[in-house]
């Protein structure tokens, strides 16, 4: 088997049982030098097993993981130039902030002028030196993120691995870590592995996401390609909010096709080489779809209910409209942006539509 390396870390065929419970399942991925890359996915996915793996605290059953060419499967933490910070953020509570930083420096034995050094440079980069005497209790919470952050990148590592870095931290606090901790990251050019379960964090945070489901890796890609285009029900369900349809193809041509569903004909600006009557969902974002109380001039993809819910987010207005035959489909229209739509209320008429270019057709 080759071991040509075409990423910084790359997992091969890793698979992981406990007992009868396959919690990785043949995972292969690539994840290249300086990127911030996200193990996405529902409690018992198995993406906190895959980072425990990359760190050292599992084994694998089978399969490798090799870091920077090496194969590193067999080799016990502390002998991988990686770093992990958890959630709880395990800072020390008898040390003060320089001292929880130092520790591990202290521990590689490193000289002291180097170590104070180091650790003032982590205060600054974290922009905390005026909390150096500081005691872990008399810090907020995204203080202790960073003081954290600091003591994981002080022995710069080759790697980081992050398990749920905010979700010890309330909604708007952890919004705003969100941009600290990437901007962090990114100053210091580290690779870094994120596990989380909260999806906005992964578009926010990674440049590439794997999205994980029953061990399995189903689909790795940017978070516009993972949004925009899922390759089955699961990741653009789990992704965002989505309008799902369920039906069969009905034509298929090289520049077009329909799916005839419950709902109607849905038409699709391109043919997917497929066997007609074969079984298909239609996957449509709310966002993507136009309302009105005045019928438009569309010929396709128009469709009417009746407005049952509208909900007011701010910067958006989200409508769920039910159609005849009594399925839901979620509206949002960003507000201000079509002032026609203002007037629109519950028990409306309304009609909805989206152009052939803005479904995505799944198959699985």
């Amino acid at each position: 088997m080759s071991t040509q390396i075409h990423g910084f870390l790359r997992t091969e065929n890793l698979v992981k049982r406990f007992d009868d419970v396959v919690a990785v399942d043949d995972v292969s991925i690539s994840i290249q030098k300086g990127e911030i890359f996200a193990l996405l996915g529902s409690s018992g996915c198995g993406k906190s097993t895959l980072l425990r793996i990359m760190a050292g605290f599992e084994k694998p059953s089978s399969g490798r993981v090799f870091l920077n060419g090496a194969d590193v499967a067999s080799f016990h933490p502390y002998e991988r130039p990686i770093n992990m910070m958890f959630q709880s953020y395990a800072l020390f509570p008898h040390l003060n902030i320089w001292e929880n930083i130092a520790f591990g420096l202290k521990r590689e034995g490193m000289p002291m002028p180097q170590i104070r050094t180091r650790v003032d440079e982590m205060l600054n980069l974290v922009q905390l030196t005026a909390y150096a005497k500081r005691w872990p209790h008399q810090l907020s919470g995204g203080q202790q993120q960073r003081v954290a952050l600091a003591r994981s990148l002080a022995k710069k590592p080759q790697l980081l691995l992050l398990d749920e870095p905010l979700g010890a931290l309330d909604k708007k606090l952890r919004q705003r870590t969100q941009f600290e901790l990437v901007n962090i990251i990114e100053s210091v050019g580290v690779t870094v592995v994120m596990v989380t379960h909260d999806q906005e964090e992964a578009m926010t945070m990674a440049s590439r996401i794997a999205v994980m489901h029953h061990g399995r890796v189903l689909q790795v890609g940017s978070p516009k390609e993972i949004y925009e285009c899922p390759i089955n029900r699961f990741v653009a369900d789990f992704i965002g909010n989505v309008n799902l349809f369920d039906g069969q193809l009905s034509v298929d041509e090289h520049d077009r096709c329909e799916i005839k569903t419950d709902h109607g004909t849905m038409h699709i600006a391109h043919g997917i080489g497929g066997a007609i009557g074969m079984p298909l969902a239609v996957a449509v974002r709310p966002e993507n779809i136009s309302i009105s109380k005045q019928r438009p001039d569309v010929s396709v993809n128009l469709f009417d209910g009746r407005v049952r819910e509208i909900a007011y987010f701010g910067s958006y207005t989200s409508f769920i409209v039910e159609t005849a035959g009594g399925r839901t489909v979620v509206v949002t229209e960003l507000n201000g942006s079509r002032l026609e739509n203002i007037d629109i209320t519950w028990e409306d008429h309304v009609f909805f539509w989206w152009d052939q270019t803005d479904p995505v057709v799944l198959t699985q």
